[in-house]
């Protein structure tokens, strides 16, 4: 096995020897064959005509799971209920179907790791913003109120990242789209640590959030793309990287920052007197020292997805640009890297998707492919989630959730080291060490939030509606009692209270 991959390799089914099993003597997922079984008979699986039932009788067809009139009866099925009918949307179905009986193997687990590693850098660099914030102010001078539009120029880019590469990646594909976000993001990271001003340190930091913003949106999608539908909860499983990207922001600054930092009484150099003890840059460079790591890791991510994981091209953009036979010669890959068999090829495709006039493969042109991403916001998909009055609150209180949860994450967590610097105007500053201390501890406890929460959408009774609802409300408690007494140790109470139910909120949120 070699040690780096081609990244942008082309495939054929060739390349996977022993892969392939015709469909009758494939091993379907067992929800299938249950549901087939049922079905065997029924007027919604045997042709209508009932001379062509007579005659599938005598001649002893199975229209079960295992043969090409049950695949098909299952994309129907599938097709009725998605509202869209074309052969890219037919053959993307069977594509799903052929996944989902290869089922989860070490491939989606590798990857599940490296889409965390996304979601890992996305809080990572959310909380790296927030951790540098006091020492922009000691060195560079603006004031706690001003020095918080870096925050506000950081979001710009994650805004602009997060909606470009969710475009693009169904344009230009979602392998370079997973490679590049990191890429952008690590070199900025690293290019942070060299600031010479406040406003540069700002413009790299936007910078670094063209590439971070397009973390989630790609990941996510990917992901999904290449999981079995019935794992679909591990998008939950998958939150769990977002506090570890808090924890590593928050124990790299407790151990660099307070360490390389001026004292907390001196002003910056650009606004004290001349001649009068200043906070320099030489005396400053613990943030510089937090940005470079968080850079570093950050490329070394990419190095991982880059050159030791060969990641596979979306079959479902391959087949959106034409090229249906790597398509397929994805689905043979992932079989092959799990070690399983699997039925799909080129004929299957065509004898439910239809053959192409003149032969030539179905191909979206861009401006589809671009029509197809906005047409998620139609008024047809978005129609029928307000079909009838309980799917209506229901939605609109999802919406809801997000928008609140949208501002107060950044008016908090954004903000929550100065918060806990300042212990009150009737009270001395808490110590540097003290306060990223206590930040870290705050990440650590915030863990086993997001593990919880993915288990608990399963239990009986509680699943996805109470675990967000009493989560919610837990979170905007201790949100409000952090408020109330300024102490430290008060405040690392409530806070890593807020952390813990914040992050069970966060799994299935997104999920």
């Amino acid at each position: 096995m070699p040690v780096f991959f081609n990244p942008f390799m082309k495939h054929d089914v060739s390349d996977f020897p022993d892969v392939y099993v015709p469909l009758e003597q494939a091993q379907r997922h067992p929800s299938v064959v249950t549901a087939q079984d049922e079905k065997v008979g029924t007027n919604d699986l045997l042709p209508s005509d009932s001379k062509e039932v007579e005659a599938g009788k005598k001649s002893g067809v199975n229209y079960g799971a295992t043969t090409l009139e049950g695949l098909r009866a299952e994309i129907e099925n599938d097709v009725a209920a998605s509202g869209h009918d074309s052969a890219y949307d037919r053959k993307s179905k069977v594509i799903n179907k052929a996944i989902q009986d290869i089922g989860m193997g070490p491939y989606q687990w590798k990857l599940f790791c490296l889409c965390g590693f996304g979601w890992l850098a996305d809080n990572m660099w959310l909380q790296g913003v927030a951790l540098t914030l006091p020492q922009l102010t000691s060195e560079f001078g603006p004031t706690s109120t001003e020095v918080r539009y870096t925050t506000c120029a950081t979001f710009i880019g994650l805004c602009i990242g997060a909606s470009f590469w969710g475009i693009a990646s169904d344009v230009i594909g979602r392998r370079l789209a997973f490679n590049m976000t990191l890429l952008i993001a690590g070199i900025f990271g690293l290019a942070v640590g060299g600031g010479n001003s406040w406003i540069g340190t700002c413009a790299l930091y936007s910078c670094l959030g063209l590439g971070v913003g397009g973390n989630l949106p790609v990941d996510g999608a990917l992901f999904l793309e290449f999981i079995p539908f019935e794992s679909g909860n591990l998008l939950t499983l998958l939150s769990i990287w977002w506090p570890v990207g808090q924890l590593i922001g928050s124990v790299v600054a407790w151990g660099l920052i307070p360490k390389y930092s001026c004292d907390s009484d001196l002003l910056s150099c650009n606004v004290s007197a001349p001649g009068e003890p200043c906070c320099h840059k030489s005396q400053s460079m613990g943030w510089r020292y937090f940005n470079i790591v968080l850079g570093a890791i950050t490329f070394m991510m990419f190095v991982c997805r880059f050159f030791f994981f060969h990641l596979y091209e979306s079959p479902k953009f391959l087949l959106s640009r034409g090229r249906q036979s790597e398509a397929v010669a994805t689905v043979h890959g992932i079989a092959y890297s799990n070690k399983r068999k699997t039925w799909l090829t080129e004929e299957v495709l065509n004898e439910i998707g239809g053959v192409p006039e003149g032969g030539s493969n179905e191909k979206l042109s861009r401006g589809e492919v671009v029509k197809r991403f906005f047409g998620k916001f139609s008024k047809e998909r978005i129609g029928p989630l307000f079909a009838t009055r309980k799917l209506g609150v229901m939605t609109a209180l999802i919406w809801f959730c997000w928008a609140t949860i949208g501002m107060g994450y950044p008016l908090y967590n954004a903000f929550l080291p100065q918060y806990l610097a300042n212990a009150g105007p009737d009270n001395p500053p808490t110590p540097v060490s003290v306060y990223y201390r206590n930040y870290a501890i705050t990440s650590i406890i915030g863990v086993p939030g997001s593990i919880i929460g993915a288990y608990t959408v399963d239990i009986k009774y509680i699943g996805r509606k109470y675990t967000i609802a009493v989560a919610t409300l837990l979170t905007g408690i201790w949100v409000f009692l952090f408020t109330v007494n300024p102490r430290p140790n008060y405040q690392l109470a409530m806070s890593s209270l807020e952390a813990f139910f914040q992050n069970i909120m966060y799994g299935v949120l997104y999920a």
